[in-house]
């Protein structure tokens, strides 16, 4: 089952609803009707601290500003500067229309979750509004309760490839995932035993391999029939199933072997340079100067206030308290970065202008060209910077290279090498998977021969 939907899911993901997918679909913010400026909407957050996301979009046809922090969320009207606490389903399938505007959605029900909607990412959302395009993919759209913002969209295709794709190979059914404990215990305790098997299996295999095997011409194994097929085929790709069903058990981190770093808000705030004193002093003017953004991000990096302006991929950057284009220099952004670790020095600095080993493009999309800063503490922590939107994108660490390579690496095959020159990756593990289908199809065969002798 594990080797059959994972080759489903080299095509068909999970169901999702992207940054990109988002920015795609949002109709550009029209500022004109901007009438609370972005420290009175800070202020009537209630937001006491460095923001994690703080950003201006359109809601059901009038801006709104989305206002995140480690004390929570909040979304301000930037027109009334009323915080939003409860989106109707009316407002919810206006903004609906207007993002997809050739669709005739429909609410179907307002639900607490459902099979796609698992995941604890999704709390503080629910319930969740369901609408049926009735367009020609049949998708699926869940827009949140308490933000009005699009969560979540599922096609026909999608829905129907994962039910033999994701939903079994993650053990994704909804009553087990609910619960994260009770999904990662599934999971972490399915693998073991049958990582404990495989092992054992490829030692019997070797063992068994005649003496006279090492002789030109030899046969590799003195079996026949489906043995013959399960014993060679063991042989030739056993390594490959322990290590998959190895990783994949490494997916749900077992006994927590690794440590999940991340920024801290420590960090951030130095980076940022904020302090409760800062504010980014834009007013309306600034803020009209920029036309056809769909969303528009504030923040602040070293004690500069910035306007993020993105149109589909393309990004734009403004000095917040004048309204001006502004670059910020490389070496600025490492000054920042300088500052988020007080105790280590920075031992390398370089601008990546293609993926490398441990910055590339697989199941997200990582900005290029990146700054990859380095600093020569024990973990040999690395801080990825990104110059346009003049932000921190990513960190990695000793524990996470070490994952890189034991999860990734061995469930994926996501070199970056193998990745550039598609379908290289994808004939690899299809060879791989079917040696994996072979071996798990005679391997049931034989068992199922062997206890129907035994019970008869």
């Amino acid at each position: 089952m594990w080797f059959a939907t994972g080759l489903v899911m080299l095509y068909v993901p999970f169901p999702s609803w992207s940054d990109e997918e988002r920015l795609a679909h949002l109709p550009p913010v029209d500022t004109g009707m901007v009438s609370v400026m972005p420290d009175a909407a800070l202020a009537i957050s209630g937001v006491s601290d460095l923001p994690s996301q703080f950003r201006l979009e359109m809601l059901a046809g009038a801006p709104v500003y989305r206002i995140m922090s480690p004390e929570g969320r909040a979304s301000v009207s930037a027109v009334t500067g009323a915080v939003l606490t409860d989106v109707s389903p009316a407002d919810a399938e206006r903004h609906v229309r207007l993002v997809f505007p050739a669709a005739q959605p429909q609410l179907t029900a307002a639900i607490d979750a459902d099979q796609w909607t698992p995941t604890r990412k999704f709390d503080p959302h629910r319930p969740l509004y369901r609408f049926a395009l009735n367009d020609r993919d049949d998708t699926v759209l869940y827009v949140s309760s308490t933000t009005g913002e699009i969560m979540q969209q599922a096609t026909r295709r999608e829905r129907a490839w994962n039910w033999v794709g994701a939903v079994p190979h993650w053990i994704y059914f909804t009553p087990i995932r609910r619960d994260q404990e009770v999904w990662r215990q599934a999971v972490m305790w399915l693998s073991a035993p049958l990582l404990i098997s495989a092992i054992s299996g490829v030692w019997v295999g070797i063992l068994r391999m005649p003496v006279r095997a090492a002789k030109a011409g030899a046969s590799l194994s003195p079996y026949r029939g489906w043995m013959k097929w399960h014993h060679i085929a063991g042989l030739a790709g056993g390594l490959f199933v322990v290590t998959w069903i190895f990783s994949g058990w490494l997916s749900v981190n077992p006994f927590h072997w690794f440590a999940r770093t991340d920024f801290t808000p420590t960090q951030l705030t130095s980076f940022a340079g904020w302090t409760p004193n800062s504010r980014l002093a834009t007013t309306a003017a600034q803020l009209q100067r920029i036309s056809g953004a769909a969303d528009i991000s504030f923040g602040w990096t070293g004690g500069t206030p910035l306007m993020t302006a993105r149109v589909g991929s393309s990004i734009a950057l403004y000095n917040a308290a004048n309204g001006d284009p502004v670059v910020v220099p490389d070496d600025a952004l490492v000054a920042a970065a300088a500052r988020m670790y007080p105790k280590a020095a920075i031992s390398r600095v370089q601008r990546l202008i293609e993926p490398s080993l441990y910055w590339y493009s697989h199941h997200d999309k990582r900005p290029l060209p990146v700054l990859e800063i380095e600093v020569s503490d024990a973990s040999r922590t690395t801080t990825y910077v990104d110059p346009a939107s003049a932000r921190v994108v990513g960190l990695i660490d000793n524990s996470a290279r070490a994952y890189r390579w034991m999860f990734d690496f061995l469930h994926d095959y996501d070199l970056p090498v193998l990745l550039r020159n598609q379908p290289a990756r994808d004939i690899l593990v299809w060879l791989l998977s079917i040696a994996g289908l072979i071996i798990s199809v005679s391997g049931v065969v034989i068992g199922w021969r062997t206890l129907k002798r035994q019970f008869n």
